[in-house]
């Protein structure tokens, strides 16, 4: 139950953002019950040489009350509400690696997969170049292991600024440019290498707060009929710069991480969500 949990909270960014840019003109309904399966290859964190790839089918739900929200990119509850700008409070998450799935880990503990919990503030900028909008968020979030009881990995700071175009030649598109920072704790989570798990090809390190990554994000969805919908998504992490681009953890520049998606809804309101 908590991997399937992880899952669905991974895909959820791709699957509503791609919803969330939408024609304005045509409301959303307050729910929406379905199904969704994608395939993903990503870089098992920012830095490895290896990539972890993922096929999942999962159920989701979508609520966009007034207060209660699974939606645009998270799941949770949102505080403040006003046409320049939004806060809310919930759950984000990405999919980890296995210390079975990668050598650069061979013999460490395991990297899990990691949930993220806490506020987040979006700002709507106005008209953006190409018929598109400009909007900044700004999440400030725990980092928990679902693999090790939700235990705390760190905190991550990760501002970034979004280029939205409800229909670029039919397609739904959110571009993006972020920086991801974070702790001691988090940083120690992708690029300690404590002495008892050093080797002649991996020597220790211990790693400090600061930028972990910087990334590019290319999110797009399509809807086939009423009820079906394909999307994509693509990601662009760097380390050049980081704070910890000198671990032995972080031996690849750049990587990437891909997937490909098809949601079909089930179900939904008659109700149109207030917004």
């Amino acid at each position: 139950m908590r991997h399937a949990l992880a899952a669905a909270l991974a895909v959820l960014p791709a699957l509503v953002n791609a919803q969330s840019t939408s024609d304005a003109r045509v409301a959303e309904p307050l729910w929406e019950v379905g199904a969704v399966g994608f395939g993903l290859s990503q870089q098992a964190w920012p830095g490895s040489r290896e990539e972890v790839r993922r096929a999942i089918a999962v159920p989701y739900v979508l609520y966009r009350g007034p207060l209660l929200r699974i939606d645009r990119g998270a799941a949770g509850l949102r505080a403040i509400k006003t046409e320049a700008f939004e806060l809310d409070i919930g759950f984000s998450g990405a999919l980890g690696s296995r210390v079975g799935e990668t050598e650069e880990r061979r013999g460490m503990p395991e990297l899990g997969t990691l949930v993220e919990f806490g506020p987040r503030g979006r700002w709507n900028l106005g008209a953006a170049p190409g018929g598109g909008q400009w909007r900044f968020q700004l999440p400030l979030r725990g980092v928990f292991d679902v693999n090790d009881r939700f235990s705390n990995r760190g905190l991550a700071l990760e501002p970034e600024i979004q280029w939205i175009h409800p229909n670029l030649a039919g397609w739904s598109v959110v571009a993006s440019g972020s920086a991801l920072l974070g702790d001691r704790r988090l940083a120690g989570t992708f690029y300690d290498v404590s002495p008892a798990f050093a080797t002649a090809l991996r020597p220790a390190y211990d790693a400090g707060a600061g930028l972990i990554a910087s990334r590019l994000r290319l999110t797009a969805s399509h809807r086939l009929s009423r009820d079906w919908r394909i999307f994509g998504f693509g990601r662009l992490d760097s380390v050049a710069g980081a704070a910890n681009a000198g671990s032995p953890l972080a031996s690849r520049t750049t990587g990437y991480s891909v997937g490909v998606g098809v949601q079909w809804t089930w179900m939904r309101s008659d109700r149109s969500a207030s917004d």
